[in-house]
């Protein structure tokens, strides 16, 4: 059952999944389309799963669903990767990819693999200031207040001296 993302409980899950480029505007009209299309029809044994979507910066999309209502199970998470996966290919995008980091480059979202993230700490080229986003939050409150913060409050920490 799909559900404006706003109306979801701040205790909704959520999941992030960040792709390797911007969608175009075009794109992100047929994401739209699509991911509600998938959220009317997303079950867990039979029952309706209350979810809501956002895509933020025109390269995240953010899935959350209300678990008081009915919580996802084995089958409904992998029904959503396998969505998720068929996204990939249509739109040949990596969005499952966890070993990446998104951050603001000015006004700018950079995407760079761990790797080069961590030399880039190394070599100061980021540091404790620079605004990532923590694609590990859990749940719809942690994702509107601790999502995009500077690396020093995020699990990037550990990569600046």
């Amino acid at each position: 059952m799909l559900v404006p993302f706003e109306s979801l409980p701040e205790d909704a899950r959520v999941w992030i999944y960040q792709a390797n480029r911007t969608f175009t505007e075009e794109e992100v009209q047929k994401l739209n389309e699509q991911l509600a299309t998938f959220l009317k029809q997303w079950t867990a044994h039979g029952a309706d799963l209350k979810a809501g979507f956002e895509i933020r910066y025109k390269r995240f999309i953010v899935i959350a669903l209300d678990q008081a209502v009915n919580a996802a199970t084995g089958c409904s998470i992998d029904a959503s990767v396998h969505f998720i996966q068929q996204l990939e290919k249509m739109y040949e995008v990596d969005l499952l990819d966890k070993m990446n980091v998104s951050y603001r480059s000015g006004d700018y979202i950079a995407y760079k693999p761990l790797a080069d993230f961590k030399k880039m700490a190394k070599d100061r080229a980021v540091s404790q200031n620079t605004i990532v986003f923590n694609n590990l939050v859990n749940n719809k409150e942690e994702y509107l207040n601790y999502w995009e913060v500077p690396a020093r409050d995020s699990w990037h920490a550990r990569f600046m001296n």
